[in-house]
């Protein structure tokens, strides 16, 4: 696969040319003609360098407001001509159809339009169909003829040219193609979900550039991340970013959107280990971390407000992995930048995907992201007893914190403290079981805490086990056919028991 072409003639029309210029340039030294439409047109001669006009080439103007310009058989059979094939070349020859040899077109900015805010007819008029049409034509007819689809593949053509001049390989015009497919899939991806308007009717996704990740979920798999990280993120400091590192760091982000007042908050394999929200960051740092020291080390941290140098020189008392905020003190930076590989992260506001996508078997699993929130005036009491206001509001800091843990779940919480969980349990005894022993260990005093479950009880053996540990107040989806033998206990024992009526999983 070496076959050699000479790049004689060239069709330029493009939306964007910052960085065209010396393209062109470098063409017209090797000896190459071009054609062009409108503004490309006045660009290119404007660098003194002669154009023809593509209206010169198909004997017809520009009509329908700019819709149709380059949709003529002079264009396209000079671009899909098979040059080893005898009858395309007489009938080239018949027509008075030039050869077109390089391609150089981008797409009106389809997607920008929309995120801009346009109107639907601003929208419609940015649905490129010439451009489209140019770049499927080109990278078909690979064989003969080079296709650059959009200004990323400008950089790759000026290195042939100055590497090799106008001669281009067989290698090289099939790397064009592919790319250009792959930015004509991603543009009628994007016309798609535009028109579909979330309604998930056929699942279509594209994204260009993949952020390359240092490795899998081990170091012997290979990871990619198809995403627009820098859009969510400014990462300002740190190592390369992994494939743990953003479970987490997505973990971490839908959890502190759950809460409005100031939370500090720190996770580990996907699940809080700690969280607290308090008046002051520092304060809410150190009670984070007295939810679970142990496993804080290697964590992920994030936190809704500005880190300050206080609570930095706190937080660089341990290990950890990540560090997430909306901002970050000069002098706390100065602190937090002494471990290189420490990833700091400034969180932008950034729309994120309402969505979840899962590969399984040989295909997607979709679903809307579990957005639901619940107030105190979702809660409906299932017990004699009433929880207390503090208790409502622990009971619902419990359960924005199970929503967010590996099912099966329970949350332990006081003072809007996370106590203990007991997290991905086959059993929901076991799960709390597990959190009640780790508050023991950490020393919690669990007398007045509440417990959150993402599940209903089957049975009343988890509020038994919780009213011994000293328990006040349950919150649960309820939903059970069972549920009134867990009420029992609590009315003859003195629990307040609350019901959402939503159920969390997660996997």
């Amino acid at each position: 696969m070496t076959a050699s072409k000479r790049m004689r003639r060239a069709l330029v029309s493009v939306y964007h040319k910052d960085g065209l210029d010396e393209i062109i340039k470098k063409l017209h030294e090797e000896g190459v003609s071009f054609v062009s439409t409108g503004g490309t047109q006045t660009f290119i001669e404007s660098l003194g360098i002669p154009c023809e006009a593509v209206e010169e080439l198909t004997g017809y103007p520009s009509i329908l407001g700019g819709r149709v310009k380059t949709l003529h058989p002079k264009v396209f059979g000079g671009i899909l001509a098979r040059r080893d094939h005898v009858m395309d070349k007489e009938q080239l020859t018949e027509y008075t159809i030039p050869e077109i040899d390089l391609v150089i077109v981008d797409l009106y900015p389809f997607e920008e339009t929309v995120a801009s805010g346009a109107t639907e007819q601003e929208i419609i008029e940015k649905i490129d169909i010439g451009g489209i049409s140019l770049i499927r034509a080109a990278a078909k007819n690979y064989k003969d003829v080079v296709i650059v689809a959009s200004k990323a593949q400008y950089r790759p053509l000026l290195n042939i040219l100055k590497e090799k001049g106008a001669e281009t390989t067989l290698e090289s015009r099939r790397w064009f193609a592919k790319e250009a497919f792959a930015v004509s899939s991603g543009y009628d991806t994007a016309i798609f979900n535009y028109f579909d308007n979330e309604e998930g009717t056929t699942f279509r996704m594209a994204v260009d550039e993949p952020m390359h990740l240092r490795y899998g979920e081990n170091p012997h798999q290979k990871a990619q991340f198809f995403g627009k990280f820098n859009e969510v993120f400014d990462q300002i400091h740190g190592k390369e970013i992994s494939y743990n590192n953003l479970l987490d760091i997505d973990s971490a982000v839908t959890l502190i959107d759950e809460f409005d007042e100031l939370t500090f908050a720190i996770l580990k394999h996907n699940n809080a280990c700690g969280i607290a929200s308090r008046s002051s960051v520092t304060e809410a740092w150190k009670d984070a971390l007295a939810g679970d020291p142990v496993s804080a080390f290697g964590g992920i941290l994030i936190t809704n407000v500005a880190i300050n140098k206080e609570v930095a020189e706190e937080i660089n008392k341990i290990f950890f992995e990540v560090i997430i905020a909306p901002d970050y003190d000069t002098d706390a930076l100065e602190v937090l930048m002494q471990k290189k590989n420490r990833i700091i992260l400034i969180r932008k506001e950034a729309k994120t995907s309402a969505v979840q996508c899962r590969s399984l078997l040989n295909g997607v699993l979709v679903q809307d992201k579990d957005l639901s929130i619940q107030t105190a005036g979702d809660l409906e009491p299932m017990t004699e007893k009433q929880p207390s206001p503090q208790e409502i509001a622990d009971l619902l800091f419990a359960n924005k914190l199970v929503k967010h843990s590996k099912s099966n779940a329970i949350t332990l919480v006081k003072n809007k403290q996370l106590c203990a969980s007991g997290v991905g349990q086959t059993s929901r005894v076991d799960a709390l079981k597990q959190a009640i022993e780790k508050a023991r260990s950490f020393e919690f005093d669990l007398n007045g805490a509440v417990m959150a479950s993402d599940a209903f009880f089957p049975f009343p053996d988890c509020v038994e086990i919780a009213d011994k540990a000293g328990i006040t107040a349950i919150i649960q989806p309820g939903g059970s056919i069972n549920d009134k033998l867990s009420v029992e206990y609590c009315n003859e024992h003195g629990l307040a028991m609350m019901k959402t009526g939503i159920r969390h999983f997660k996997h």
